[in-house]
């Protein structure tokens, strides 16, 4: 399983939160402790909002710990809300465009967990996704179709809902083939002033989920960065948080 953290707030540097905490993102990538696998080697990838509309984005195959240009990035980069993301991937290749987050216009994604047999419905999962936006398929990732095909439900219009519809209809595919491994699901969203960071899974097993909000602002993380720091909460099974422009947390049902 991944590991990944959005914040949303005062600007701050990044390395603040991918190097300094305790138990930075960074030290994740090498010992994540409320994970099945302590070691997420498998790429990293930032996402961040600078003075454009759009996100910036950078992706690496290399592990997080041992890439040098992680850190004179996290150092420079400031921001109001940015992702990070380091990836344990659970089948699909190590890639560039396998390593999150994903982007589209204004748009970005990021997403820990599984669809439960994946590759024996991989084609019909990718069927959900409208022919015009097809073309944005650049890996080979549950999380990347599952983007895709929200965008196609509406996902700008209304993001919970779009959200929500693409998980339903992938669990219907999951029924139709019979597959009895869970569908899995803790990710976040983000249109440049708002995250949505949704806990959900199909058993009683979703992936953690923490939330923390301080005098800059409000973090949704994997898991915690510190023990004293921060008064963190987990975020209960089945609940959306968005996050709004102001910095305010609000979770409410996401299905």
């Amino acid at each position: 399983m991944c590991r990944w953290l959005a914040y949303r707030g005062r600007p701050i540097f990044l390395e603040r939160l991918l190097f300094e905490p305790q138990y930075s993102l960074i030290e994740q990538s090498l010992n994540a402790r409320k994970a099945k696998a302590p070691t997420n080697g498998d790429g990293f990838g930032l996402g961040w909002y600078g003075e454009r509309d759009t996100p910036g984005t950078f992706h690496e195959v290399l592990p997080a710990w041992s890439d040098g240009n992680l850190r004179s990035l996290a150092h420079h980069l400031r921001s109001r809300l940015f992702f990070a993301h380091v990836r344990a991937s659970t089948g699909t290749a190590t890639s560039r465009a396998n390593c999150h987050p994903f982007s589209h216009g204004r748009w970005m994604f990021m997403h820990n967990g599984q669809v439960g047999g994946y590759e024996r419905i991989r084609r019909r999962i990718e069927a959900l996704i409208p022919d015009a936006l097809y073309c944005r398929r650049r890996g080979t990732t549950d999380s990347e179709a599952i983007f895709l095909a929200a965008l196609g439900m509406g996902l700008e219009q209304d993001p919970q809902g779009a959200l929500a519809s693409t998980l339903s209809q992938v669990e219907r595919l999951m029924q139709e083939a019979d597959i009895g491994e869970p569908l899995r699901f803790t990710a976040a969203l983000t249109d440049g002033e708002r995250i949505f960071a949704i806990r959900y899974s199909s058993d009683d097993h979703p992936p953690s989920l923490y939330m923390a909000e301080d005098e800059d602002g409000v973090l949704v993380v994997s898991e915690p960065l510190d023990e004293a720091l921060h008064d963190w909460k987990a975020v209960p099974p089945g609940i959306v948080v968005e996050v709004g422009a102001h910095g305010s947390a609000r979770p409410q049902a996401f299905r």
